[in-house]
């Protein structure tokens, strides 16, 4: 059943840009606001870690931010930002702890991690948090300037295919180095 309540959260997710896009086609935007609402209410019962219950008050706290500071069309379009910076603020804040998040993540698998592998987990958790600054930039820059059209590109495929891409090639990366 956890499994099923979790795939659906990240269905919901994935598809927000898509449902965004049709919505606003559809109807105003202030009756799309309960969508938000409804996916970061599902993010939070999904999550165990309190860490990634931080980041999900931090969206809402944001969003809501940006939508009453905005109009509610250009607030909508915000959801991928403000995921953007609560990632990197999850992953960044750990460079200034004692275990990176990677780190962390990494030792699920292999608790007793090397120095080598330690001082990679934290710079795969640095290359991560440059990633959500450069992503969450073109994410911001879409939904203040771009059409809808290609604010539903970029954040509903492009960003996703380039996450998905630098997750593979850290993995290839992962691999050499564990040989070396």
């Amino acid at each position: 059943m956890k499994k099923n309540f979790t795939l659906l959260v990240i269905l919901l997710s994935i598809s927000y840009p898509f449902m965004v896009y049709w919505g606003l086609q559809q109807v105003e935007a202030k009756w799309i606001l309960p969508l938000v609402l409804i996916i970061l209410s599902l993010r939070w019962f999904s999550k165990k870690q309190e860490s990634e219950r931080k980041l999900v008050i931090f969206s809402v706290l944001s969003l809501f931010a940006i939508i009453i500071f905005t109009d509610q069309q250009t607030g909508l379009k915000f959801y991928p930002v403000v995921m953007n910076a609560g990632f990197f603020i999850l992953f960044a804040s750990s460079l200034f702890t004692n275990e990176s998040l990677v780190e962390k993540l990494a030792r699920i698998k292999e608790p007793d991690l090397s120095q080598s592998a330690i001082r990679y987990t934290r710079k795969v958790t640095l290359a991560w948090s440059v990633f959500f600054i450069i992503n969450g930039t073109i994410a911001c820059l879409t939904a203040l300037f771009a059409t809808d059209e290609i604010w539903m590109l970029y954040n509903g495929l492009i960003a996703y295919v380039l996450m998905g891409m630098f997750a593979t090639g850290e993995w290839l990366i992962r691999l050499r180095v564990r040989k070396a």
